[in-house]
């Protein structure tokens, strides 16, 4: 260790790449483990999308891709970005990564600097703390709760706003809550940003297409943040798309341009075939993945109604994503079978090793109290996870 750099050695693990390894070394072991710890849709990528790969390859596709993307997956995007999302792009404001956490990566080497201050509205995403890091930048987190539906106030962010705040980082709908802002949640916070035009906003909207009757708002679609704000989307979740690994930006021209230059010496261009792919998905009509989002809506419904049953949760209903949040903090201190549980991390421990289900504690989302449960699972192994878990916990 001591040969490593202080980079790496001040890096956290992926606290859901972590568990979802324990999880598998358990099943290595022949343990029926059932995993509700991963952000992947367990469906497979949509028809449509797969013969546009296959065509691609019959095309030959095959020679290094632009940095910044295609154009004309470029213009895909420009075209996505106004049909659903009300944000006029041109193509020198898009650059294509390899997922979107390539994009956030890109977006905080290229405007932060050591010392610098990132907002994090709390709970988030576990990568935006160590990007920061990785970036030299403090992470400072603004806590939220369940009570409140896991949103924070206008006065909470200007309580934290310092003259070295740089960034603040956005994500709704949610990754680990589900919590999706509204348009009038978002231009109040708007309004105390306003009167800081130093600090820069980036928007994760990756889930936007996973709701349940409450159509995500766009944080540049407010006039006064657009040159400020950078978004970032993706196809991964809601294309079942993981493993393809494409994500975006659409940004002001300048850092745009900064983060093309960034990519450029990292990477290059994302992969051709997958660019092609994307481009058949972005071009679709979003009512092509809604049997997706139908499952997804099923499935919410009938795991909080199983959690809603263990004594001790507090279950709140998430408007986006596929992540139920529950407050397990009542076991914190209690023995069970002989297990004391001290915070999250024991709680999801305890599952893991007393009920064979896979969780992520939500220390590393920055909310200690709660315990993020995908239900990017069938509902056959989500009544049998949640049945197994209500038994370990009696």
């Amino acid at each position: 260790m001591e040969h490593l750099s202080d980079r790496i050695n001040s890096l956290p693990i992926s606290a859901t790449l972590a568990m979802a390894a324990k999880a598998r070394e358990l099943k290595d072991q022949g343990v029926d483990v059932i995993g509700l710890s991963l952000g992947e849709p367990d469906f497979n990528t949509p028809e449509f999308i797969k013969a546009a790969a296959i065509q691609a390859i019959e095309d030959n596709y095959n020679s290094y891709t632009p940095v910044d993307g295609y154009v004309e997956l470029k213009q895909a995007i420009c075209t996505k970005f106004k049909r659903d999302n009300n944000l006029s792009y041109q193509p020198n404001q898009i650059v294509v990564s390899t997922g979107a956490k390539q994009s956030i990566a890109n977006v905080a080497m290229v405007l932060l600097n050591p010392g610098d201050e990132v907002l994090l509205p709390a709970p988030y995403w576990v990568s935006y703390s160590a990007i920061a890091t990785l970036a030299e930048a403090n992470a400072i987190i603004i806590p939220s709760t369940i009570e409140n539906d896991f949103k924070i106030t206008p006065e909470q962010l200007e309580a934290a706003i310092t003259p070295k705040t740089k960034l603040v980082m956005f994500n709704s709908p949610n990754n680990p809550s589900g919590t999706i802002y509204t348009e009038a949640e978002f231009r109040a916070l708007a309004a105390v940003l306003e009167k800081y035009p130093d600090i820069f906003i980036l928007s994760d909207e990756i889930y936007e297409h996973i709701n349940y009757g409450e159509k995500p708002f766009s944080f540049a679609a407010i006039e006064s943040m657009y040159d400020r704000t950078i978004t970032v989307n993706g196809v991964a979740k809601a294309f079942a798309m993981t493993g393809w690994r494409i994500g975006y930006i659409g940004a002001p021209q300048w850092i745009a341009k900064a983060c093309n230059k960034m990519q450029g010496q990292i990477t290059s261009g994302a992969n051709c075939i997958a660019q092609r792919a994307t481009i058949a998905a972005l071009e679709a009509p979003v009512s092509a993945i809604q049997y997706m989002v139908d499952e997804f809506e099923k499935r919410r419904t009938l795991i909080i109604g199983l959690l809603r049953q263990i004594p001790g949760l507090k279950v709140n209903e998430p408007m986006g994503a596929f992540y139920v949040f529950p407050d397990v903090s009542y076991y914190f201190g209690k023995t069970i079978q002989e297990h004391t549980i001290k915070d999250a991390d024991d709680f999801a421990l305890f599952l893991l090793e007393q009920a064979h289900v896979a969780t992520v504690s939500g220390v590393a989302f920055g909310a200690p109290d709660c315990l993020r449960i995908s239900y990017a699972a069938s509902e056959a192994q989500i009544k049998e996870a949640l049945g197994r878990m209500a038994k370990a916990l009696q």
